[in-house]
């Protein structure tokens, strides 16, 4: 990847945060709407957001605000609280408080647990919930407060039920606004022209809204073509910056008696970190350069960014999908765009707001369905289904789900299909079975898998029912990390009462010293003397063409060589003699997947034999007893090549 100076970073930051910045102003203030709060509280959660937590935040490319996903949380303790804002304040501070400590007690973990197939079905979900909301803003209906993500909408409607109320109530003058930008957006990337001004389609659709916007004002006052405010971004107006500063209200610490701010307060503290570390772990998916963010570092960022948010009237803040799309989107690098986006919302909104107010919202749609567009790509959905079942249905259930009930329960309801699947293949599979055939005779090996808990001990014990009587069977716990002690008495009694009353042989190897079980191997794995007196040479053929095909498909059997070494230092009785040449390729006890002891091995260049290799190979008939003369034939011999040449 080609570096860039540090001062083309900057640009691209500074730039990004100006498009984010755009998009976050009318967010911000839906989102407070959405959730029964004042509208500055909204604006100052995206200052926050931005500042704050983008100084404190570990990630390059997370943006963070007041987030859509706690909407009805937020509205809900309010509205336990009486209405009464200040002590909803005390909540959000002793949330950020709850937050810092999960922190440090490195709680942020948790987000490794989470699927890979919930993860993309929330991206895909906020995609398709970003087309589906912002296509009535478009098109000049906005009674919907922009921001708002749940299916059921504060106007009384639903998602599909608004896309039908709005063909009754076009703007035509904000609609050609909406599409003309989104026009815009599409054809910006595709022509050299707009390439090489290097600023970002975004912000070129705004500026061409908000001129066109001024265009009506002039030429068609008074019509229907011009734009009213309500189809505007409405910032409340501060007149000075002490008039800014009497929209912060301070949380009311009087309430700290009032039990239900606590109850208030973990539930806030538990579904933004949620909400945040799923976030975050989506966003990094999407940052090009494929960058991690720390976890924990990003939940303390967020826990003091909500504890100020409760010293000066915010709602709460979590990372926001929405805003970090728009930042990868528009070219940011590093998260001096976030935090470049929060200075210009604390700057523009204190001292330009009748400028803001100007900007319609049709543009703003038109930016946030494209984004919408590149997170539910058709791409996303094409490698979901060829990853299989078992990862296209959790992803499709968390997608719908997220947009037919909110954010909150989609990711529940994903996780709970996720889980489901887990559950069901490890009931299925929790052991493999291997038929290996060993020179002394064939040898069942159960492999157990890395985790066995009880779940799984019905599936063993079918395995064990299943078992001929008379069998030798190999119980492999070597790559196990967890064995319930359920599963491990299941094991202990076939191993004690059940084999022997059925003369099955148990062998037991990998098991853990606290497990109590002793390594044991009831089975000859190489060959000895009574194997090779036994052994045809028919039958010696045959072993060695079944080995030589299991290293062609890669079912080697598992051998532990050590063992072998100590078993066969008193003698050896292979079963053949392998000519072959000095080729380092083709070593044969590898490609005929034989062990120590069970083959006598003569190599030389070229296969080509003398009298002292001929002596090998007669050693190893008449004195070593091999039961077969075996000559690897290959093409293309180096040796001989070099020797002609």
């Amino acid at each position: 990847m080609e570096t860039e100076s540090k001062t083309t970073t900057l640009f691209k930051d500074l730039v990004s945060g100006l498009v984010v910045f755009l998009v976050a102003l009318p967010l911000c203030l839906g989102v407070a709407l959405a959730s029964n709060a004042p509208l500055m509280s909204g604006i100052l959660a995206g200052i926050i957001g931005g500042i704050i937590v983008g100084f404190l935040s570990g990630s390059h490319t997370s943006v963070s605000g007041p987030a859509a996903g706690l909407t009805a949380v937020v509205a809900a303790q309010i509205a336990l609280l009486d209405g009464n804002f200040e002590s909803f304040l005390l909540v959000v501070f002793l949330a950020g408080v709850i937050q810092v400590v999960i922190g440090l007690l490195q709680g942020g973990s948790i987000a490794e647990f989470f699927p890979t197939s919930v993860i993309k079905g929330l991206l895909s979900a906020i995609g398709i919930i970003l087309i589906l909301k912002q296509i009535p803003h478009l098109f000049g209906h906005d009674t919907d407060p922009e921001g708002e993500m749940s299916f059921q909408q504060p106007d009384h409607e639903n998602t599909f039920s608004e896309l039908l109320a709005m063909t009754g109530d076009l703007h035509w003058g904000a609609s050609v606004i909406g599409i003309a930008s989104l026009v815009l957006l599409v054809i910006y990337g595709r022509i050299s022209f707009f390439k090489k001004l290097n600023i970002p389609g975004p912000l070129i659709a705004v500026l061409f809204g908000t001129g066109v916007k001024f265009a009506y004002d002039q030429f068609m006052p008074g019509t229907n073509w011009q734009i009213g405010s309500s189809h505007l971004v409405q910032l409340p107006i501060a007149g000075s910056i002490s008039e800014f500063t009497g929209f912060m209200t301070m949380a009311d610490f009087s309430q700290l008696a009032n039990p239900i701010v606590y109850t208030g307060a973990i539930t806030v503290a538990l579904v933004a970190s949620l909400e945040t570390l799923l976030n975050l772990e989506a966003v990094d998916k999407l940052d090009p350069q494929q960058r991690t963010s720390p976890p924990n570092r990003e939940l303390v960022a967020q826990g003091a960014g909500n504890m100020v948010g409760g010293l000066i009237g915010a709602i709460p803040v979590t990372s926001v999908i929405i805003r970090s799309s728009v930042n990868i989107n528009s070219g940011g690098r590093t998260k001096a765009a976030a935090i470049f986006h929060g200075f210009l919302l604390l700057f523009c909104v204190s001292m330009l707001p009748q400028i803001l107010n100007q900007i319609p919202l049709s543009c703003l749609a038109a930016i946030l369905i494209l984004t919408g567009v590149k997170l539910a790509s058709p791409h996303l959905f094409k490698e979901m289904w060829r990853g299989g079942w078992n990862e296209f249905i959790p992803f499709i259930v968390t997608t719908s789900a997220i947009v037919l009930t909110d954010l909150l329960i989609g990711i529940l309801i994903g996780l709970g299909v996720s889980i489901a699947f887990i559950l069901k293949n490890s009931l299925h599979r929790p052991i493999r079975r291997i038929m290996e055939k060993h020179v002394s005779g064939n040898v069942l090996r159960i492999q157990l898998a890395n985790q066995v808990t009880f779940l799984n001990r019905g599936a063993l014990n079918r395995v064990f029912d299943e078992i001929q009587d008379g069998e030798h069977v190999l119980i492999d716990a070597s790559q196990t990390d967890y064995i319930d002690p359920d599963v491990r008495h299941l094991i202990r009694d076939f191993d004690e009462v059940t084999a022997p009353a059925r003369g099955i042989s148990v062998s037991l190897v990998g098991f853990k010293d606290d497990y109590e079980f002793e390594d044991k191997v009831q089975y000859v794995d190489y060959s000895n003397r009574d194997v090779q007196e036994k052994m045809t040479p028919s039958q010696a053929l045959q072993l060695m063409l079944d080995g030589n095909e299991r290293f062609q498909s890669g079912r080697q059997i598992s051998r532990n060589l050590g063992r072998q070494v100590s078993s066969t230092a008193g003698g050896q009785f292979p079963i053949a003699v392998v000519l072959s040449c000095i080729d380092s390729r083709t070593p044969a006890e590898l490609i005929f997947d034989m062990g120590l002891g069970d083959i006598f091995s003569v190599r030389v260049a070229g296969n080509v034999t003398s009298p002292q290799v001929l002596g090998s190979m007669e050693y190893g008939c008449s004195q070593a007893g091999s039961k077969l003369l075996l000559v690897v034939g290959h093409t293309r011999c180096g040796a001989v090549t070099a020797a002609v040449d």
